[in-house]
């Protein structure tokens, strides 16, 4: 493991692995670098690349601050593009493709970009938190009932059915789950109102490929449809067979193929 400092002095742990042209992974609502994902696509990436698997602020062994905002993750990963150099490559995973896309748009110099199931709300059937939601899951989690605050965030953020999520609060990785409650309302301020941000969009010039499964919920599918569409350089791939737990042997060959183009 090793760590580098962000601007505002908060440590960012992060894993290094394989050789060549820089790829940093960035996971999204739920996700650490060593979650299975995670690990595997860096594994499978390595082969051809230099891969920087990190945990977000909050997560894992990376530190945190009294305050969230979005900015402080963009400085975030600014800081792993100085640490990996000229050439920087960057994939994103659901939240963490919204931030990914956010930096860009903010001028961290990618090469290109890779998202995976943005979770941008363009028509009436995905979910749309209510207003003050990130505050509620805050209050949950400061107030200890964080598997309350998993089982909001998954039926509201994410438009879980709520038979399922209440069933999976019995299984062995659940408290993995409820262990990264805190970092919920951070996602909720990132992603705002879930609507797209067409007009930050619209600024990116880099090359963006945006993924989805095609056993995703069709809101996502529009989503990633119309995130695409919004970018001056976006392209939109659909993955066949492939759903919101996307398989890392599916996802790493396309991967592979942008980024070296």
């Amino acid at each position: 493991m090793n760590t580098v400092q962000s601007a505002d002095g908060t440590p960012i742990a992060y894993d290094r692995s394989g050789s060549g042209e820089p790829v940093i992974l960035v996971g999204g609502s739920f996700s650490q670098r060593l979650h299975p994902t995670m690990t595997q696509l860096a594994e499978a990436l390595s082969a051809h690349f230099t891969v920087y698997n990190y945990d977000r602020r909050g997560r894992g062994d990376s530190g945190d601050a009294d305050s969230y905002s979005a900015g402080k993750e963009i400085e975030d990963l600014a800081a792993l593009v100085s640490e990996a150099g000229d050439g920087v490559n960057v994939f994103g995973l659901s939240a963490g493709g919204a931030l990914a896309l956010k930096a860009a748009a903010a001028g961290v110099p990618f090469s290109r970009v890779v998202v995976y199931d943005p979770p941008f709300v363009v028509d009436e059937t995905g979910p749309r938190p209510p207003a003050g939601f990130g505050k509620t899951l805050a209050d949950l989690t400061a107030t200890e009932r964080r598997g309350d605050a998993v089982e909001l965030f998954m039926t509201r953020a994410m438009g879980a059915p709520a038979e399922a999520v209440a069933g999976m609060r019995m299984a062995p990785f659940w408290g993995g789950l409820e262990s990264l409650a805190h970092t919920l309302s951070y996602d909720i301020e990132l992603m705002g109102d879930f609507s797209l941000p067409t007009d930050e969009l619209g600024t990116i010039t880099t090359t963006v490929l945006v993924a989805h499964g095609d056993q995703t919920p069709p809101w996502l599918h529009s989503g990633a449809r119309a995130t695409a569409e919004a970018l001056p350089n976006g392209r939109l791939r659909t993955l066949e067979g492939q759903g919101i737990e996307v398989d890392t042997a599916k996802l790493a060959p396309e991967l592979t193929e942008f980024f070296t183009k």
